[in-house]
């Protein structure tokens, strides 16, 4: 009888045990729920934002862009079609431009990598230890930043002018003819292009530099690594992630810039794509030919975003 006694308790005790640790865990679960809720509410906001300003106005500007104008509607009256063939007259027309968006992007991205490139390593790694002068230096980085676009660029036209001192000197040295100008040029416009962007390609590489253990470098000049080298195989690889979000951050916001192409160029043979979209926009009010003109441009970034990123990304990134 005791022995059967002894038995009933200590199969209740390994019952409560068993409650208290299945209690626990349903504890734990509903707390996890919880905070995944938390999680979800603390997104929607952002979601709603994104679905409201970039969801909805695509999807608006694509139904734009397939709009007809019936016969005899006055201008700026168009009624929702399915007229895919809007794209293939803007493209027609207006090639041109989309090659030279991209190119003159191109170009600028790859001199903004250049410059940019040796001011974020003096500033995150030739400078670690000197703490004002560093500051200074990144002051000056993002002072650009503290004006306005337009008045940067309309400055570059001052400096470029015909009468201005680069285009003097030039002429001095015999690198421009008398006749010469530099103002609605190419020229112009990429470095339009290359100074307003610039800081966008300094900062990210900076900050990828600024995280790099410098005693990785030490070590390579331990191991009898020429500066060249190291670079190469430490430095370099090390901060792609910054290379990598620098030249996207400046590649699509210079392929559909509008300022400097109207500042700077302003002729048909520096014509981008912004300016033609603001044309058929606001001055010839051909609605659905400016939004399959962005509607195209959005798809060819994302197109080529995606090639750069799968050929040359970096395992942090995707």
């Amino acid at each position: 009888m005791a022995l059967l006694t002894g038995s009933r308790s200590a199969g209740t005790g390994a019952a409560g045990t068993n409650t208290a640790g299945g209690g626990a865990a349903g504890g734990e679960e509903a707390a996890e729920r919880r905070r995944g809720r938390v999680g979800y509410l603390l997104i929607l906001p952002g979601f709603i934002f994104m679905l409201l300003f970039f969801v909805l106005p695509v999807f608006s500007l694509l139904a734009t862009s397939l709009y007809v104008k019936p016969e005899g509607a006055d201008v700026g009256q168009f009624v929702p079609a399915l007229e895919f063939g809007n794209y293939a007259v803007v493209l027609q027309n207006y090639w041109p431009a989309v090659v030279r968006s991209f190119g003159f992007a191109l170009i600028a991205t790859v001199a903004a990598l250049l410059i940019g490139y040796p001011m974020a390593y003096l500033v995150a790694v030739r400078l670690r230890e000197h703490k004002l002068l560093k500051g200074i230096l990144l002051v000056l980085i993002i002072a650009p930043f503290f004006t306005s676009f337009i008045l940067r660029t309309q400055a570059w036209k001052q400096i470029l002018a015909d009468e201005g001192p680069v285009v003097g000197i030039l002429r001095a040295v015999s690198l421009l003819p008398d006749d010469g100008r530099l103002t609605a040029t190419a020229f112009a416009v990429v470095c339009g292009l290359t100074y307003n962007f610039l800081p966008f390609m300094a900062l990210p590489i900076y900050a990828s530099l600024e995280r790099m253990d410098v005693r990785l470098i030490e070590a390579g000049g331990d191991l009898y690594a020429s500066p060249v080298e190291t670079f190469r195989r430490i430095t370099f690889p090390l901060s792609l992630p910054g290379v990598m979000a620098g030249t996207l951050l400046t590649f699509i916001p210079a392929t559909g810039d509008y300022i400097n192409a109207a500042l700077l160029g302003n002729n048909q043979n520096t014509t981008m794509i912004g300016q033609v979209i603001d044309s058929r926009f606001f001055r010839v009010v051909d609605y659905p030919g400016a939004s399959a003109l962005s509607f195209l441009l959005m798809l060819a970034i994302l197109f080529l975003v995606l090639l750069y990123v799968r050929r040359f990304g970096t395992k942090e990134l995707m």
